[in-house]
């Protein structure tokens, strides 16, 4: 019984793109190094991989704000550390100007002194990061302080997110951080101005406390710079993970890959050769 010239030419086409299908496939996945390029290649594998993918981008997401965290924070520890030694120097000026034989025209020169002092701790305050201030509560484009020291931030700190339902508070209430500084200054320099004695002892005192005040702020910067870091660290791991398990899901044998593609390529040649004997002998046996 003959087989129809047709049908044999259907088998013999068939074979041909269904090897011809695969070799594609896998050129695709040697020049890739994937071995999921398509939903048909692995529907349960890429699903897996789409949605590590997501918590990949999300993870990226939180470790840009924490970057933009520690970047807030150092800036803040930076401000704090230099209103730390000019109220150093402050007490150093109060500590000399107290005693009796120190002259009128001394303080008075000593004042403008601490003035100049004052203005640049109001400048310190008005710290920013990329034109976003610091010390201004959740009103980070508004300078908190104006030139004589007056707040005009908002009490609320500004915060990062850093996961789901979890944020951390980066920006600060600047009333509450400098709280009564800039009037003790302003008090330092009026006794300084009017010579008194008294006064100027008070101010001993006063910044004492003004400096404990700045201390107990760089701590907490200090704790919420080792929050993030800690934070930091955690999603790096976890990231190395998601990392390896998309790449154990998608990722290609290369090797294996390449002795396939070179099977696949000998049966191609192999399917071409002997459909062109059997197409001949076939035709030979129609004209007969």
């Amino acid at each position: 019984m003959r087989v129809a010239y047709r049908t044999i030419y259907q088998m013999i086409k068939y074979n041909i793109s269904h090897i011809t299908e695969r070799m594609q496939k896998l050129n695709t996945v040697v020049a890739s190094g994937k071995r999921i390029n398509d939903l048909s290649d692995d529907p349960v594998g890429l699903s897996k991989s789409l949605h590590l993918k997501s918590k990949l981008d999300e993870m990226d997401q939180i470790k840009r704000n924490l970057s933009f965290g520690k970047s807030w924070l150092s800036a803040a520890e930076t401000a704090l550390n230099n209103v730390q030694e000019l109220l150093t120097e402050a007490k150093g000026i109060a500590i000399e100007m107290s005693n009796s034989t120190v002259g009128q025209e001394e303080r008075r020169s000593a004042a403008k002194v601490v003035d100049n002092i004052l203005k640049e701790i109001i400048v310190l305050a008005n710290s920013n990061v990329n034109g976003r201030y610091i010390f201004s509560g959740q009103n980070t484009d508004t300078a908190p302080f104006d030139e004589d020291g007056n707040y005009r931030g908002n009490n609320s700190g500004f915060t990062i997110s850093a996961g789901k339902d979890i944020t951390i508070q980066i920006g600060y209430n600047g009333q509450e951080v400098f709280g009564t500084i800039f009037n003790t200054l302003k008090d330092f320099r009026d006794s300084l101005e009017n010579n008194d004695i008294d006064g100027i002892q008070q101010a001993i005192g006063d910044l004492n406390n003004e400096f404990d005040n700045i201390s107990k702020w760089i701590s907490d910067v200090g704790a919420k710079t080792l929050r993030i870091e800690t934070k930091e660290n955690i999603l790096d791991d976890l990231e190395l993970t998601d990392k390896k398990m998309v790449s154990e899901l998608e990722d290609a044998d290369i090797a294996e890959a390449v002795i396939d593609l070179e099977n696949i390529q000998l049966a191609y040649k192999a399917a071409l050769a002997s459909s062109s004997k059997i197409m001949k002998l076939t035709l030979l046996d129609y004209i007969r």
